[in-house]
């Protein structure tokens, strides 16, 4: 069993030195951006190609999107919260104080969007999130004509719901290692730094 400082308590948190070099390098930069090595990325290393695909797809979700990073981390947090992750909620909440500039928001989203300090147009962009991870096969129409009835186009429905998805795999991937958030996030973006 690891210890609770580590990334990730139900694998082994692979050595730096033996991570491949492209991955360090992700990881060096990452760390050099941050100030610290967010424990994701330590964790995602125990499997290098699953590291890969899994940075790909989610630096594909923030870098071509029709959504703004503030709306990508409101998703992030509302499906987290309703996935009860951990580290989703910590690292994610972080983020979405500094590019939202809201040192409350996350934690009214993670504990019931509905109630948050959003606008009606990202309610019913969290309503489709949520509708997404706790009953996708309810999805219909009707749900993507109501975001598109709040300014959202038919790419950024794709991408709400992409980030969705995507987030509910990496959810289950926080669970199943019981990754652990850095002690740093709690902090971020809460007007003191």
């Amino acid at each position: 069993m690891a210890d609770a400082d580590d990334a990730m308590r139900r694998f082994a948190v692979p050595d730096h030195d033996d991570v491949p070099e492209d991955l360090r390098a992700r990881i060096d930069e990452e760390t050099e951006r941050a100030g610290f090595t967010p424990n994701v990325f330590s964790a995602m290393a125990y499997r290098p190609s699953h590291f890969r695909a899994f940075v790909a797809y989610h630096d594909a979700l923030v870098e071509e999107t029709e959504l703004e990073r503030e709306e990508v981390e409101m998703i992030v947090v509302a499906v987290s919260g309703v996935n009860d992750c951990l580290y989703c909620i910590v690292a994610h909440g972080a983020l979405l104080r500094i590019y939202a500039d809201a040192p409350k928001l996350a934690e009214q989203i993670a504990s019931n969007h509905r109630t948050a300090d959003v606008s009606e147009a990202h309610r019913a962009m969290l309503d489709f999130a949520v509708k997404l991870t706790e009953r996708p096969a309810e999805v219909t129409e009707a749900d993507v004509e109501r975001l598109e009835d709040h300014g959202f186009s038919r790419r950024a429905v794709w991408d709400v719901g992409s980030v969705a998805a995507f987030f509910n795999l990496s959810n289950r991937l926080a669970h199943l290692a019981d990754m652990r958030p850095n002690d740093e996030f709690y902090d971020l973006g809460r007007g003191d730094d």
